[in-house]
């Protein structure tokens, strides 16, 4: 798979981040709008390493953007993008943090519980049970299950959706397994916060108020940390606002405001 698909036309100076770990492709619907403005990066993360993701996309951007760019992060994105403008502030004009992680443990503990209470019983039964082979060893075809636990997670994390076909290229579950426990590690020691008074640039969060990856989890410790920070809540919206009938629109014109 390559690692990196282009959008309209020079000088490239926003880049897409997607999330996962593991999930490229997802953010094609948001380049694809952000086009129309601006130039834009699509980096896939192949890296299987929190280090080496970040190195991947320092490549990508010296090697491909015009910096310093604007980067607009998704979920796990959003917090690699944060990592990367901790480690390379000159590199990143502007931070865009869409439906993101939390940024301290006690924020992020009832996320599971939240999305399997939306879940009908037969749902939430077969959620439990893909996590259960994700967890097995001795089953080998990992990314299968994930893609399927992905897709119940996405009727979870929704307000309102709109009919949609997931752009994932492909779920790939040793890079979320990877990268993802590496994170989480950092975040739960709190060094992941303290990353952020390194960054130099404007931050502003976009956040749905019905995104089970709590609000209060991004607004609350960035603002302690960052020096320009704002946050954006959504009404009747949850973790993909592009994708929901009642935000899409309003998110778009948010997002094309903040890249202008």
């Amino acid at each position: 798979m390559k690692n990196l698909r282009i959008y309209g036309n020079k000088p490239f100076n926003v880049a897409v981040i997607h999330g996962g770990p593991g999930a490229p492709g997802e953010m094609a619907h948001i380049a694809r709008q952000l086009s129309s403005v601006r130039g834009v990066l699509e980096p896939l993360q192949t890296a299987t390493s929190l280090k080496g993701q970040v190195q991947e996309l320092h490549t990508v951007l010296k090697e491909n953007g015009n910096l310093p760019v604007i980067l607009i992060g998704f979920s796990w994105g959003a917090m690699l993008s944060f990592i990367f403008a901790a480690q390379y502030p000159s590199l990143v004009k502007k931070l865009i943090l869409i439906g993101s992680g939390a940024y301290e443990e006690k924020y992020a503990v009832n996320i599971m519980k939240t999305r399997l209470g939306r879940l009908s019983k037969d749902e939430r039964e077969k959620a439990l049970s893909l996590m259960e082979t994700l967890n097995d060893p001795a089953i080998r075809d990992k990314n299968t299950p994930m893609t399927q636990l992905g897709q119940l997670f996405f009727k979870a994390d929704s307000y309102d959706p709109l009919p949609y076909d997931s752009e994932v290229i492909e779920c790939q579950y040793d890079i979320y397994q990877n990268v993802w426990r590496q994170a989480s590690e950092l975040r739960s020691t709190g060094k992941l916060l303290v990353l952020g008074k390194n960054i130099q640039c404007p931050v502003v969060a976009i956040h749905g108020d019905y995104d089970p990856h709590l609000a209060e989890g991004v607004k609350d410790p960035l603002s302690r940390i960052l020096k320009d920070f704002r946050f954006i809540l959504l009404e009747n919206c949850g973790h993909y606002p592009w994708n929901e009938r009642a935000t899409r629109d309003n998110f778009y014109n948010i997002l094309k405001s903040e890249v202008e």
